[in-house]
């Protein structure tokens, strides 16, 4: 009895942090052109977003924001785009599998992702 009631509890406890990565609403536009979760895009010249580093997707889309970068289906795109936003969807991305293969920046190595 008393293991059925602190399962009970735990399961009625919000999530930590980071266990889960919610999809931030902005992200089903993205999914169009790069494809679920980021990770198989319609059309080889498009980018993969799944597993890329977060800082490089946020500076990436506030880049297309500012017009730093010039791009004529994403310029728009961003430019609908909050700060919190851009970081939002830039931590989502970071944390979907995909195929790229990122080298882990602590250690140097090479990490697959």
């Amino acid at each position: 009895m008393k293991r059925i009631i602190f399962v009970a509890a735990l399961a009625s406890l919000p999530l930590v942090a980071g266990a889960q990565t919610p999809v931030p609403e902005k992200a089903a536009t993205c999914v169009a052109c790069h494809g679920e979760g980021g990770a198989k895009p319609i059309a080889p010249n498009y980018p993969v977003l799944a597993g890329q580093y977060a800082s490089y997707l946020e500076q990436a889309l506030k880049d297309y924001r500012a017009g730093v970068r010039k791009n004529a289906v994403m310029a728009p795109q961003a430019a609908a785009l909050t700060d919190a936003e851009i970081r939002a969807l830039a931590q989502y991305f970071e944390r979907q599998p995909g195929p790229l293969y990122t080298p882990s920046i602590k250690t140097g190595a090479g990490a697959a992702r």
